[in-house]
């Protein structure tokens, strides 16, 4: 079932308005607390620019359309979007969910502008259509690679399900790994229960598991049973992908959920942009704003000074991502064509491995920055 659109601007329906088509993870089998971290962002943006006038004078309207981490559901709705005139799509979480949304949009004529989602390869071919702001996974999964091996961990498991998202987390630590001295194991959590798994990391002798799964589910079964486990005391556990970013992991796995080192894309501190966009999301959400509230902000700050500079057209708009030059929460905003990389692509927002305080769970702790 489609998510009608957001209050946001679900007020403007006669046509006056400027349609931002976003796409977002609402439901499960989606990670709903990103999507509602996204959202907030995107519609706090969207508020903003409506508060200063909108685009041309027109509002800006976001319509919203819930994914739940279906790619089919994501093409889809890029096909929806687009029928309903809207100038962009923006926004998705989950990788393989935006890879299918890219693909239509490309195929349609419609600008896409990717939040969160780091596949290097978000389209099978180059596209100017479109252009992302998280970094592509080569460069974030490098860099914590890198922190590994600063820790001193070079036997690293991964407890990983069947996923083109995580074989390629798996791949680029491995590449990264392999020329310095360290080796990956992949485990299938399919295959193996909990137990068997930490039979396995001991048989291995790893020094440090990462979790390339799903959460809750295996994620949360699988750190209990391996910090359950005395054999497996010294072991680092990482979750690259940032399981421990938000609210809901210390929830569910307390004392247990610290000490897990993932990336987060912000700045060692926030400058005065952020720092107001922040305040503003906590408000919002309740809570303190993840990394991906941050994205969602970006992303609509983004689609309206190109269309405030260059006009409301699909054209113009995918004709400007060369031009950009915004100033986001997280610093200046420009897109590139890094080699390899198939989309526009902002090079790079900031990176840091992070993980939660085993002293205090709710507070986190820099580890590594990129």
């Amino acid at each position: 079932m489609n998510t009608p659109p957001s209050p946001s601007g679900a007020e403007h329906t006669n046509g006056s308005s400027v349609r931002l088509g976003a796409l977002v993870p609402l439901t499960r089998p989606g990670w709903v607390e990103a999507g509602r971290h996204l959202l907030a962002g995107l519609e706090l943006a969207v508020r903003e620019v409506n508060d200063a006038g909108g685009i041309e004078g027109r509002p800006l309207e976001l319509v919203v359309r819930d994914t739940a981490a279906d790619p089919e559901r994501a093409a889809a709705a890029v096909d929806e979007l687009a029928d309903l005139g809207v100038s962009a799509v923006a926004g998705e979480y989950h990788s393989v969910v935006a890879r299918a949304a890219a693909a239509r949009a490309d195929a349609l004529g419609v600008p896409f502008l990717c939040s969160s989602a780091v596949l290097d390869a978000l389209t099978e071919e180059p596209t100017e259509w479109v252009a992302r702001l998280a970094p592509a996974q080569s460069h974030g999964w490098g860099i914590y690679a890198d922190f590994l091996l600063g820790a001193g961990r070079r036997r690293i498991a991964v407890a990983m399900q069947p996923s083109a998202y995580w074989a390629s987390g798996a791949r680029v630590l491995r590449d990264h790994l392999a020329p310095r001295g360290g080796t990956v194991v992949e485990l299938d959590t399919n295959a193996l229960t909990p137990e068997a798994l930490c039979d396995a990391l001991v048989d291995h002798g790893a020094t440090a598991l990462l979790l390339l799964v799903g959460h809750p589910e295996p994620a949360v079964p699988i750190v209990r049973a391996v910090r359950g486990d005395r054999r497996l005391e010294e072991i680092l556990i990482g979750a690259p992908a940032g399981q421990p970013e938000f609210a809901e992991w210390a929830t569910v796995l307390g004392g247990d959920g610290a000490g897990v080192p993932f990336l987060r894309y912000l700045p060692e501190r926030l400058g005065p942009l952020g720092e107001r966009v922040g305040k503003e999301l906590r408000e919002r959400l309740g809570e303190a704003p993840s990394f991906v509230a941050f994205e969602g902000w970006d992303t609509v700050t983004v689609l309206a000074d190109v269309m405030r500079s260059h006009g409301t057209g699909r054209a113009a708009i995918t004709e400007s991502w060369s031009r950009v030059a915004v100033e986001g929460t997280r610093g200046p905003i420009r897109f590139t064509r890094p080699p390899g990389i198939s989309v526009w692509q902002w090079a790079w927002t900031p990176i840091q491995v992070v993980d939660r305080d085993p002293a205090e769970p709710d507070r986190f702790r820099t580890l590594h920055v990129g």
